[in-house]
């Protein structure tokens, strides 16, 4: 396999014909951030886009802004949520900006139509217009400006490449992915924010730093506290990540604690697993799963995700099932006949 090149992970069936084909990459990782698996390229450049929202969270919370406003686990899991503009994300980011002493307006993010179909259909119904506090990341935001408050730098301009806060972030990014600071590319991101490139085992590295500081009962370091803090948070508060029916929330209920997950925009995806067994002998540990699909197919995504459950024998059958609907999900057409099939052909291979 020419290692520049994404592999053929999917392939949708329209009666006997092949209508798509979907090209994927995967790298799965132990607690040192060894490769132990992989399909496609694990190393290709990749934008993770909210599937870092937990490392951006780690350096909010390393201002010690949690603490200064009184920010307790479920606002965190909100600051590392796409979430679905349910009732309860925007009442809990509002009071997220009260608590840190900011304003609806003081967001750089903007408004957007919901994650949630049900959402949007009641937001047309009221002729609503979304306005920045119901953004996906709306939590992230307001983190942001606790962040912000928390070192003293200025709130009006929180969003911009070169504010104190932002740094932070970069260099808490690099640390947590264990690469240099040219090793990453930045651009912006749907929300207004800064957001990075770097190697796809990367990401899945830092998912495994955050399943590892988990897996301890007395984590080592500060860091490792810090971070072992936000793996609880957003699987304690899994309806927060993400919303009802969406796929986030329902691996992590799913797992009861066992596994965190999260999606970023353009179909990537990141899993922390606190205990499994890999490898000869009967290894066993922590592990970071990360994906990308190149067409940016979220459906397909959530396939292969649980298709590498599956492979790598991650929980049990019942916590597996769980998942069923987005591992083979019904293709239909609009008289409900289901006129479609997804297979997926991924193959993973165990490197040396």
């Amino acid at each position: 396999m020419n290692a520049n090149h994404a592999a053929i992970a999917a392939t949708v069936y329209r009666g006997p014909a092949i209508e798509n084909t979907h090209l994927a990459h995967v790298a799965v990782v132990d607690a040192a951030g060894r490769l132990l698996y992989a399909f496609g390229n694990p190393h290709r450049p990749t934008l993770p886009r909210s599937a870092v929202k937990p490392a951006q969270a780690l350096a909010v919370l390393e201002t010690g802004a949690l603490e200064r406003f009184g920010f307790d686990d479920a606002d965190l899991a909100l600051m590392c949520a796409s979430h679905s503009s349910e009732e309860a994300h925007l009442a809990r980011a509002r009071a997220m900006l009260a608590k840190a002493g900011v304003a609806e307006s003081d967001l750089r993010c903007g408004g957007h139509p919901p994650i949630s179909d049900e959402v949007w259909r009641a937001w047309i119904k009221r002729d609503f217009t979304p306005t920045p506090i119901c953004s996906n990341c709306s939590g992230k935001h307001a983190g942001m400006l606790a962040g912000a408050r928390s070192i003293g730098a200025s709130i009006a301009d929180y969003q911009l490449d070169g504010h104190p806060l932002q740094q932070r972030v970069k260099l808490t990014m690099a640390e947590l992915c264990d690469l240099r600071d040219d090793e990453i590319q930045w651009g912006i991101d749907g929300c207004n924010l800064p957001t990075p490139s770097f190697a796809l085992d990367r990401l899945a590295r830092l998912f495994a730093k955050l399943a590892s500081a988990a897996a301890h009962c007395t984590p080592a370091s500060p860091r490792d506290q810090a971070l072992a803090r936000i793996y609880r948070a957003m699987t304690a508060y899994p309806e927060l990540v993400a919303g009802t029916g969406r796929f986030c929330t329902t691996l992590m209920r799913a797992f009861g604690g066992e596994a965190v997950g999260k999606v970023g925009a353009d179909a990537s995806y990141a899993i922390g697993v606190r205990d499994a067994a890999y490898g000869p002998g009967g290894a066993r540990g922590p592990l970071g799963i990360a994906v990308k699909v190149e067409d940016g197919n979220a459906t397909v995504l959530m396939a292969i995700v649980v298709e590498l459950l599956h492979r790598l024998n991650i929980g049990t059958p019942e916590q597996r099932a769980q998942l069923d609907a987005f591992h083979k999900p019904p293709m239909r057409n609009t008289a409900g006949i289901e006129i479609a099939r997804l297979e997926l052909s991924l193959t993973l291979e165990k490197q040396p």
